[in-house]
């Protein structure tokens, strides 16, 4: 008789990183609320579909709306994945039932199957593309700039780790700086957009008024965006 061992299957855990934005509430949570309400009605799909990480660090555990925070947040169409910057505040929200990630900064990581016999080839700093960005398209890219050779159509969103290069007309959105940079800039030959962002920081359209349909290169300049028209 011939006995046969079979393998079992393995499970396999993979790691992999997402981009997420990150709302950081400030003290007195009511205020940051009504900022955030008025955020919303100036840009009212900015928050939708996209998946948001609530960093709690700088809201102490005696602020009276802490919890129903997540509640609150839900009610306005934000989805929220997780919470960080959660200690000490823990017991004042477990059972709010709201996603906790621990008490500390959360890392993206990668998980490689194998290790690389050779170091791999360094990732790219800048993405051109030579297309226009249609509405409804997202281009993404962490890395570094980002440059379109076209236009950007109402409904598109844009946004880079770095820099933002439009060599025709800026509509949609455009955020730069994604991942904390607050060197970054936007530039375009024509500037028509929904809002732009750098770092976190954004102006919406009746804030640029004054620049509808310029060249125009932004900055931040302290907790400030600069809007500089180009001749």
């Amino acid at each position: 008789m011939t006995t046969v061992s079979r393998a079992r299957p393995n499970l396999r855990v993979r790691g992999r990183s997402f981009m997420a934005f990150v709302l950081s509430p400030d003290a007195p949570l009511r205020d940051w609320l009504a900022e955030l309400d008025a955020q919303i009605e100036r840009s009212a799909s900015f928050f939708a579909g996209r998946p948001i990480v609530v960093d709690l660090s700088s809201v102490p555990k005696s602020d009276p709306d802490l919890g129903t925070l997540f509640d609150d947040l839900q009610a306005r169409g934000i989805r929220v994945i997780g919470a960080e910057g959660t200690d000490g505040l823990t017991p004042a929200i477990q059972d709010v039932g709201g996603p906790l990630i621990g008490g500390k900064p959360l890392g993206l990581y990668e998980v490689p199957e194998d290790l690389p016999e050779e170091p791999p080839p360094p990732e790219p700093t800048s993405m051109v593309l030579d297309a226009p960005v249609r509405s409804g398209q997202t281009i993404l890219f962490p890395p570094g700039d980002l440059t379109i050779n076209g236009s950007v159509a109402s409904g598109a969103e844009i946004m880079a780790g770095g820099s933002i290069h439009v060599y025709g007309v800026l509509r949609g959105r455009a955020i730069a700086g994604v991942t904390g940079n607050q060197h970054a800039r936007i530039f375009c030959t024509k500037l028509d957009a929904e809002l732009i962002s750098i770092d976190g920081l954004y102006m919406t359209a009746e804030d640029m008024d004054k620049f509808r349909g310029k060249a125009i290169h932004a900055r931040l300049e302290g907790s400030s965006i600069i809007i500089t028209e180009i001749k």
